[in-house]
């Protein structure tokens, strides 16, 4: 999957800023603070989801643009299939609202993922395994998603679901049984189907990260685990998960939120050579977990959808020692497609090997070089 081309229209800093890319590395530098995070955040909301930052629509509009956004791009899916313009963005009448369009006509968000992967690595990322379950939970979905773009319509289902459940076990006096019973339905139908995904990629990813070397980027071990921190051995069956919400209706009521399911389970991650858990490991080792796990999720996808996804790696390089950037460089050269890396010094990526596209922000135009 290659973006060849992407444009942007008062997206966050970028009035207008418009770039011609082709497969391999796109290294984008300049001073903090010019909008090189922003360029990856606008190439993340071409996939289903959020964005790297899960920013509200509204403030990703540039200041005194009048409330609307645009970002645009024409994808190659491979060398011998068509280009694919893929837009999104917001309208100042309706500012809540996402439009999707692929190839001019208007399309669900969740479409997205019918034609572009992408995954990204940011400093924000860089304690995600100490920070909460939500984050875990979200970045092991948008791994899924890679390969299964439909997850995401589940997913929304079912927090459309469990929204509905809480309103009505909020209020015992109202809560309808029958209407209960049928909102329980669809979470253990789209429950399972979440969990299900989500176990078919740690499997097909685990076994992938098996066949990586342990250096010179840290190999980790994954689990899905679930609210206690015990290891879920098997899928959700759709009876079964039904049967759980039916039963904890009295607490969740109490709780105010429901407290079992495939909504409350997290992604663990041990450390392969040294056996501890990522959370007590120093912050280089973490990295190093992350970028692996990262790397490996691309020949994964390659393997599995014939395309490798597009990779955001979001000041990587500035964190990285010489021989492991050199190491990363090649592995990302070598194993093709297309990755967009930043940087604030143009010298972090003069050890690329080629092709590389490179492009330098300053006083908010895009200059190539």
């Amino acid at each position: 999957m290659t973006l060849t081309r992407l444009s942007l229209t008062d997206f966050r800093n970028h009035a207008g800023a418009d770039f011609a890319a082709g497969s391999g590395l796109v290294a984008i530098h300049g001073d903090n603070g010019v909008g090189k995070t922003n360029i990856l955040e606008a190439i993340s909301l071409l996939a289903p989801g959020r964005g790297l930052r899960r920013a509200p629509l509204a403030e990703m509009v540039r200041d005194g643009a009048g409330g609307g956004f645009a970002v645009f791009a024409e994808v190659q899916a491979g060398a011998d299939l068509p280009h694919v313009a893929l837009g999104t963005g917001i309208e100042p009448a309706q500012p809540g609202r996402r439009i999707v369009r692929i190839n001019g006509a208007p399309a669900a968000a969740t479409a997205l993922g019918d034609w572009l992967a992408v995954l990204w690595l940011t400093p924000a990322m860089d304690r995600l395994f100490v920070e909460t379950a939500g984050n875990r939970r979200r970045f092991l979905d948008r791994l899924v998603l890679a390969l299964e773009p439909r997850h995401a319509q589940h997913g929304n289902r079912y927090e459309a679901a469990l929204r509905a459940r809480g309103k009505l076990l909020a209020d015992a006096a109202q809560a309808d049984a029958q209407w209960l019973a049928s909102l329980e339905a669809q979470l253990a139908e789209h429950g399972a189907a979440i969990d299900a995904a989500r176990q078919r990629t740690l499997a097909a990813l685990s076994a992938e990260l098996a066949e990586q070397p342990d250096a010179p980027f840290a190999r980790p071990l994954l689990t899905l685990v679930d609210a206690e921190g015990q290891a879920r051995a098997a899928p959700w069956a759709m009876e079964e998960l039904r049967r759980l919400f039916a039963e904890r209706r009295r607490i969740d009521a109490a709780a105010g939120r429901a407290t079992a399911g495939p909504h409350r389970d997290d992604l663990a991650a041990v450390h392969a050579v040294s056996g501890r858990a990522a959370a007590r490991c120093s912050t280089g080792e973490q990295k190093a977990m992350l970028l692996s796990l990262v790397l490996a999720h691309s020949d994964l996808v390659a393997r599995l959808r014939g395309q490798r996804p597009v990779l955001l790696l979001d000041e990587v390089a500035a964190h990285l020692d010489p021989s492991r950037r050199a190491a990363l460089y090649a592995r990302l050269a070598g194993q093709g497609g297309q990755a967009w890396l930043t940087g604030t010094e143009a010298a972090l990526f003069d050890d690329m090997p080629g092709p590389v596209t490179r492009f330098r922000i300053a006083d908010g135009r895009v200059l190539t070089g």
